[in-house]
């Protein structure tokens, strides 16, 4: 499920499943009646506003502290959001806001709650509830797993307004911001003391709106000509491959309460997502004053097929060591995307014209984007496309969109390069992908935690099933 994992073995696990199994066809069975039915215009399209509110009553789940509770939400099972982590509390607050468009009327919000589990394989269930897009304040009781008994209080407030569109039913359940953003940790850097930068082990994943708008029913499957492709999705070997990397993006991913989060409203917001800050590395105070200027740097990115969040890091992230490749890691495996390739931030005409001597706010941002994924081979008659997009997305910034072979391309990216190295203290080692002496790499630390998890299933298996006597 987005944004965390439920425990399958555990017994509320299971009950539950019992239970939503015989409702589930039935939920699907009308919510497709009422798709059908809105497109017809038998059933209004509406476009509606909620806002998550927050919830009290929280059960305590675990031993030591309280609760680490956030929530996935979606509508119709079309379109979902899921909520930042609170820390150490059962009373959460979000506050947190979800615009989506050309919903049918008659849809529903589910809602289920989780207790993140910190180092834990799952995180812990608390409860889940369904309430409607109709118009106003509402208060609802969370239904726990066993004997659906009550699990504390939720409220949420819903806008809703006939749907703007002059053809709602050929883009329904379209997301239509805020444009949120969350940054995640690789789990390996709380165990170095030589860390070089943060940044190299962080990832960022930004929720697009309007995505079918621009890109229709098209996606780009994974490139059966690849070698490093067909290593992940082709062939018995690839079983294992595939395991290794999800297991990667689950930790890359996982949301926690140390996740860094926000709304991207305007050109700044972005801007400071794009920041160098501080380095740790060996004379990095030299550099200090760069760290909240838009650092000159080279991201690989996916957009995603299942959510349409950009998600992205940089290309010389050391969680890329020992990988088949980094775009399969953004996708965690897809075989297909929206699109994928690399991108980088650069001052109006380039980096070869700017002096460091000039403030960020003194002249003008674009990205530059491209198409360079192996993994996937994005069709380069779509970059027009890809850029419209962003544009829609990442007002301020000139957006400029070439393919992977354009010499302009191997240009810009290069000089962004040169700069960094010459300038901003970057390490030539900085711009690939590496680890340290001693450092455990991701695969590494992902294929140790996969293996436990794995025994800890059988455990609990066999103590199910009597195996274990």
């Amino acid at each position: 499920m987005p944004g965390g994992r439920r425990n399958p073995f555990s017994v509320s696990r299971i009950v539950d499943a019992v239970q939503n199994a015989k409702s589930h066809a039935h939920d699907v069975a009308e919510t497709t009646k009422s798709l059908a039915k809105a497109k017809l215009g038998e059933i209004p399209f509406v476009d509606v506003e909620i806002q998550f509110i927050g919830a009290s009553g929280l059960p305590k789940l675990d031993v030591v502290g309280s609760a680490d509770p956030y929530f996935v939400a979606n509508i119709d099972e079309k379109v979902s959001f899921v909520s930042a982590v609170k820390a150490n509390t059962l009373t959460p607050v979000w506050n947190e806001t979800w615009r989506v468009k050309n919903v049918p009327a008659t849809a529903d919000i589910r809602v289920e709650i989780m207790d993140k589990d910190e180092g834990a394989p799952h995180d812990d269930y608390v409860g889940k509830f369904k309430t409607t897009v109709s118009p106003g304040a509402k208060e609802a009781e969370i239904e726990g797993p066993l004997f659906r008994r009550t699990r504390g209080t939720f409220w949420l407030k819903v806008e809703s307004h006939p749907s703007k569109d002059a053809n709602p039913s050929k883009f329904p359940y379209l997301f239509d911001g805020p444009i949120r953003f969350s940054r995640h940790f690789s789990p390996t850097v709380g165990y170095l003391t030589n860390l070089d930068d943060v940044r190299l082990y962080s990832t960022w994943k930004i929720y697009l709106k309007g995505v079918p708008l621009f890109f229709g029913d098209q996606y780009q499957c994974w490139n059966k000509e690849y070698k490093a492709a067909q290593s992940i999705f082709q062939g018995p070997a690839s079983i294992a491959v595939r395991s290794s990397i999800q297991a990667g993006h689950r930790m890359l991913y996982a949301r926690t309460a140390k996740d860094g989060s926000g709304v991207i409203d305007e050109f700044a917001d972005l801007s400071q997502i794009l920041h160098g800050g501080l380095g740790t590395r060996p004379g990095a105070q030299k550099y200090a004053q760069f760290a909240n200027r838009i650092k000159p740097a080279v991201y690989t990115y996916i957009i995603s097929a299942e959510d349409d969040s950009f998600r992205f890091s940089e290309t010389g992230a050391a969680f890329f060591v020992d990988f088949a490749s980094k775009h399969a890691l953004h996708s965690n495996c897809a075989e297909k995307v929206r699109y994928s390739g690399e991108f980088h931030p650069r001052p109006k005409g380039g980096w070869a014209a700017f002096s460091d001597d000039i403030q960020d706010n003194e002249v003008d941002w674009e990205l530059v984007i491209d198409n360079n994924s192996g993994t996937y081979a994005p069709d380069k008659m779509l970059l027009p496309e890809l850029r419209e997009l962003l544009e829609y997305n990442f007002p301020g910034f000139g957006i400029y969109a070439w393919d992977h072979e354009d010499p302009k391309l191997k240009e810009s990216r290069e000089t962004c390069r040169a700069y960094a190295l010459k300038y901003r203290g970057v390490g030539q080692d900085e711009l690939q992908p590496h680890a340290v002496d001693g450092e455990e790499t991701l695969l590494q630390h992902a294929t140790v935690h996969a293996q436990n998890v794995e025994r800890a299933g059988k455990r609990v298996y066999d103590s199910v099933t009597g195996n274990d006597e």
